[in-house]
């Protein structure tokens, strides 16, 4: 049995608005509900999301079930930082991932949280139900590199504009052992 983890799409940002608080934008509304619309999200039986308003996913029929361990890493210390501002301090946050960047949660730590919460609701999942984790695409990319056993690096992130998904297989935690194998796709154009 397989997992997939789903980045939410393109934002609306807002520096009046606290970053968790933010909104999908319509274009990323309008993918997710192109997505929403493929059999492989219609067979989605259990969605596990953080708590941010982005993330929130919704499909027929499955069993949403928030968790709090799903949030983004945690850059709260710095506020808004405007797009090129942000995409410097990835790029720092990712190369010294045992290092906090201004008072951001370390990657290390970030890595630990989301790979330890993917693990412990897998634990306890009916490997029948097809399971979805929505979340953040910083964290995904940190249980992306943990999964394939590679360093955190920002290589390993995911397109831009979000709303990518991988799979992966839950009996061995490995995207190559996922079948059909799936690394980031935008989720609007896989087939499943």
């Amino acid at each position: 049995m397989h997992a997939l983890y789903i980045t939410h799409p393109q934002v609306r940002i807002d520096p009046a608005v606290p970053v968790p608080q933010w909104g999908l934008s319509e274009r990323g509304a309008e993918r997710s509900r192109e997505a929403g619309r493929l059999p492989w999200a219609l067979a989605l039986r259990h969605i596990v999301c953080s708590a941010e308003t982005k993330a929130i996913a919704e499909t027929s029929g499955a069993e949403i079930e928030i968790v709090e361990e799903m949030h983004e890493n945690d850059r709260s210390s710095t506020g808004f930082l405007t797009p090129p501002e942000f995409e410097k301090a990835a790029d720092w946050f990712f190369a010294h991932p045992q290092e906090s960047f201004r008072g951001w949660e370390r990657a290390i730590d970030a890595q630990a949280r989301i790979v330890n919460a993917v693990r412990a609701i897998l634990d306890r999942h009916d490997t029948q139900r097809p399971i979805a984790f929505v979340g953040h695409g910083g964290v995904g990319t940190l249980l992306k590199c943990h999964i394939e056993g590679r360093r955190i690096s920002r290589g390993e992130d995911q397109p831009p504009g979000g709303g990518n998904l991988f799979r992966f297989s839950i009996a061995d935690f490995s995207l190559a052992a996922a079948s059909p194998a799936c690394d980031w796709t935008a989720m609007e154009t896989w087939q499943g």
